[in-house]
């Protein structure tokens, strides 16, 4: 098969090809071929690390597919997480393609995007809830399942080679508080029409059981709320709408009213209004306005839950909130799982608010959360409704994918794949599926208005910077290549200007030494000179601190 061949969908198979989402949580982003035409199914960002200083967001590289956009037929979303739609404004101005979404999604999009002064460029395309809707080859029909946000979706995407399932994020909630339950009827009824291969969410794949309902969740609120006398603050995603309805009906049945602190909280709740959700609910409070009612008349709901040193909670525990200040004997409810990575940034902040007396509630202690993703039973379910022939495992970590292969293998499900970014997989009636070849990938980092590669040299040195510390030196020469000056040189995270003033002429008399050891027609090359300059101050650096810093020379040349 030559490259050209696997590049360009062929009309009789399908093939999928994750971007983003394989072997590791968040920045989704699906491509789906078939018949020369290509479409994309989620657009997500992530959080960045300690490992890319100075960025907090991630998204997804699309090279490859805006190279193609000309065959691409548009972007379908499958629900309003910023896993898969939070990369939009960044990405959407290479791709240009219409976008289509269900109502509560379409109106977080709008939002999003009047943010970032594209709300008018953005053709968003408003599909209703159980909606069908044709794009080039693909014949698409959105499926209501439920999940920690209003409106998730599956979607069966049907070509002239067979249907393949994109799960999105699902559970079966029982008793999911906003939206309406799982249509099961309607798996199964994709299930009896034959399913190529389900591509689906491994995130609880390793979770034994079910993953809870919400309405069980909101009654424990109720029961738990009476414990505490003082103010309580109940940190959740700010995207959880049933959370958001569960924690005031919970307020509300214990007499105490309902305040948001968060910018993120107040735009979703909007796009909930808008889209009618979080009715028939008692009006929310700002955090100014709550902080004229006694104690134990509140419940604030904020952001935070996962450490963002940006977000309300970071801010609260540090008590530099504008609108909310803690007491001893207030209490901190964490009605959210950490995600994986930011386990330390949620103990640090937990830690702070213990030390100035605060109460902290975890799901390790109460029963204050529930998962929006399907544990092992629930996958047991779906794999009995909709029996695919081929399981494709995507949406976390590769331990969490190979679980998922596993448990769809004892669901007898034919043939797993378990693939990495950029692996093509074709999938085709009659055959088994198989990785025909790897497109190029990477993750771009949002660094403040430009995306750069993570890999790029301006984060590798950023990590180095901050691994190894930076030196600078100002040389000032006549032409001839004398020293019109004593070199000036500083160290930022290795020496103190103040108290390392030894330490630093060390290294401007190593320079001197080094330069008076040149030739005339070395000391007249700018490049020589910067190289032996730079060699030197590293040198007197390592012998100082054991660290080998990044050194920038600066020459300037006077007559």
């Amino acid at each position: 098969m030559s490259p050209d061949s696997l590049f360009r969908p062929i009309d009789d198979a399908v093939d999928v090809i994750p971007l983003g989402g394989a072997g590791g949580f968040g920045m989704n982003l699906t491509l789906y071929g078939h018949a020369g035409k290509w479409l994309m199914v989620d657009l997500g960002m992530g959080f960045a690390g300690d490992s890319v200083p100075g960025v907090d967001l991630l998204v997804p590289d699309p090279t490859f597919i805006a190279e193609r956009r000309k065959d691409l037929v548009g972007l379908v979303l499958t629900h309003a997480h910023e896993d898969h739609l939070g990369a939009v404004p960044f990405l959407w101005p290479r791709l240009r393609c219409p976008i289509y979404a269900t109502p509560f999604t379409a109106t977080v999009l709008r939002l999003k995007l009047i943010e970032y002064g594209l709300q008018n460029e953005v053709e968003i395309n408003v599909i209703p809830l159980s909606g069908s809707f044709s794009l080039g080859p693909f014949d698409l029909r959105y499926m209501g399942v439920t999940h920690s946000i209003p409106e998730p979706n599956m979607l069966t995407i049907t070509t002239s080679a067979g249907t393949v399932l994109h799960t999105g994020d699902w559970k079966i909630d029982p008793g999911p508080v906003v939206g309406e339950l799982t249509d099961i009827a309607g798996l199964k009824a994709v299930g009896d029409a034959g399913v190529l291969a389900m591509i689906g969410d491994s995130t609880n794949a390793t979770t034994p059981g079910h993953s809870g309902s919400e309405l069980d969740l909101q009654m424990s609120l109720r029961a738990l709320f009476p414990r505490y006398k003082q103010r309580i603050v109940v940190a959740c995603f700010s995207s959880n709408v049933g959370r958001i309805e569960s924690i005031s009906l919970a307020a509300a049945a214990n007499g105490r009213q309902v305040a948001i602190v968060g910018r993120s909280l107040w735009r979703i709740i909007e796009a909930a209004h808008e889209t009618g959700y979080l009715q028939n609910l008692p009006p929310f409070l700002t955090g100014r306005e709550a902080a004229q009612l006694p104690q134990d008349k509140v419940v604030f709901v904020c952001t935070g839950s996962q450490g963002e040193p940006r977000s309300a909670l970071a801010r609260i525990a540090a008590n530099s909130h504008p609108e909310l200040t803690l007491d001893s004997g207030d209490t901190v409810i964490f009605s959210a799982r950490p995600i994986p990575g930011n386990e330390i940034e949620i103990a640090q902040m937990q830690g702070r608010l213990l030390k100035r007396g605060i109460d902290i509630v975890t799901a390790k202690q109460e029963f204050v959360h529930v998962s929006g993703h399907p544990a092992q039973d629930e996958l047991v379910e779906m794999y009995q409704w909709i029996r695919p022939t081929t399981a494709i495992t995507v949406h976390g970590e590769y331990m969490h994918q190979a679980e998922h292969a596993r448990i769809a293998r004892e669901c007898q499900v034919t043939h797993t794949i378990v693939p990495a970014n950029g692996d093509i997989v074709r999938v085709k009636e009659g055959f088994a599926p198989e990785i025909v070849g790897a497109v190029t990938v990477g993750i771009l980092a949002v660094d403040g208005k430009r995306l750069i590669p993570v890999d790029s040299s301006v984060i590798k040195g950023r990590r180095r910077q901050i691994e190894q510390g930076g030196a600078v030196i100002t040389i000032v020469m006549d032409f001839k290549g004398r020293l019109m000056a004593p070199p000036q040189v500083s160290a930022t995270g290795l020496l103190s200007a103040d108290q390392d003033k030894a330490a630093l002429m060390k290294v401007v008399n190593d320079v001197e030494t080094e330069l008076d050891g040149l030739t005339g027609p070395v000391l007249r090359n700018d490049a020589e000179v910067r190289e032996v300059t730079r060699l030197a101050v590293r040198r007197a650096l390592f012998g100082l601190t054991g660290k080998k810093p990044a050194v920038d020379v600066h020459l300037v040349r006077v007559a």
